[in-house]
């Protein structure tokens, strides 16, 4: 891992390609330079087969110059640093402060990578990446580069053992308020490797970290219980008490808690609502029928009668 500050004051952790893996990268884009040369050589040699012999050697050192000197230069300018052998390997061309290169880096490390890789066979471009800390051969210590590492394998998370059963609840009155979080974060770590570390240096942090954690609490370590144990039941009592404290402190039901101002006292909980019972519908009793008295017909002045139309003849 190498670790690199920025101009923004940013660091990066970067992984520089070991020497195998470049090594490898590089024979993968000289196998598909060679094959393009000769592929293109042989089509040229027989399109211009009517030249002379210093005109197809002309061509040739052109070819020659263009595809394994000028090919490299234009796939890693375009590519930003990656071409085919280190896309294949998981490589990557990166400049000293974490950024893409551009074509004069790319430029520096192909005009370079020609006596140092094609010329002397890769034999300068070995010892200078065995020399060098970060592995960098002359072309990217001229160019200012570094190639890195792009896929790196996930990283295991730790698993805290449980402590165990005999010991569940034993340390819920221990005062855990003095204990500092870097401490925390040693007791952690510890228990996540300590099934990798040796015995004996193993059972000695074991006890250095339960001797410190119990000055903290101002408890000591019961008697007859095992620093690995002891470290493992008081971090379970921590995590319990923090998933505690935050399911405790969340809203129930989605309701926000009411905050009255400062010199007003606080707002009183409404009772809820309770709907009174409704009485039953009672129906009135429907009253008899009566029919209405009509007016008894008008007499006629004939002495007949005649039904009444509401009409006053004149006089």
């Amino acid at each position: 891992m190498s670790e690199l500050v920025t101009g923004e004051a940013v660091a990066l952790e970067l992984r520089p390609a070991k020497l195998p893996s470049r090594a490898l990268a590089v024979l993968l884009d000289l196998a598909v330079a060679v094959v393009a040369y000769i592929v293109v050589t042989i089509g040229v040699v027989a399109a211009t087969a009517s030249l002379d012999e210093a005109a197809q050697a002309a061509l040739s050192v052109g070819l020659f110059v263009l595809l394994l000197v000028g090919g490299p230069i234009a796939v890693e300018t375009l590519s930003h640093g990656r071409s085919l052998g280190k896309l294949a390997c998981g490589l990557r061309v990166v400049r000293d402060d974490g950024g893409p290169i551009r074509f004069r880096h790319a430029l520096v490390r192909g005009l370079i990578g020609v006596i140092e890789i094609l010329l002397t066979l890769g034999v300068i471009a070995v010892i200078a990446s065995l020399v060098s800390a970060r592995g960098r051969r002359l072309g990217d210590v001229f160019a200012g580069t570094l190639v890195v590492r792009e896929r790196v394998p996930a990283a295991r998370t730790g698993f805290v053992p449980p402590p165990p059963p005999w010991l569940a609840g034993r340390f819920s009155a221990l005062d855990l308020s003095a204990v500092p979080d870097g401490l925390w974060l040693s007791v952690r770590q510890y228990l996540t490797r300590m099934q990798t570390l040796d015995p004996q240096v193993g059972w000695s942090m074991a006890q250095r970290l339960a001797t410190e954690l119990a000055g903290r609490t101002g408890a000591p370590v019961p008697p007859g219980v095992p620093p690995a144990a002891y470290l493992a039941a008081v971090l379970h009592e921590r995590q319990t008490r923090e998933a505690r404290r935050a399911f405790a402190a969340a809203p129930q039901g989605g309701d926000r808690p009411s905050v009255a101002p400062a010199g007003m006292p606080a707002p009183q909980e409404a009772a809820p609502y309770r709907p009174e019972p409704a009485e039953p519908y009672r129906p009135e009793p429907a009253e008899p029928y009566r029919p209405v008295p009509q007016d008894p017909p008008a007499e006629d002045r004939s002495g007949g009668t005649r039904p009444s139309t509401g009409f006053v003849p004149p006089a």
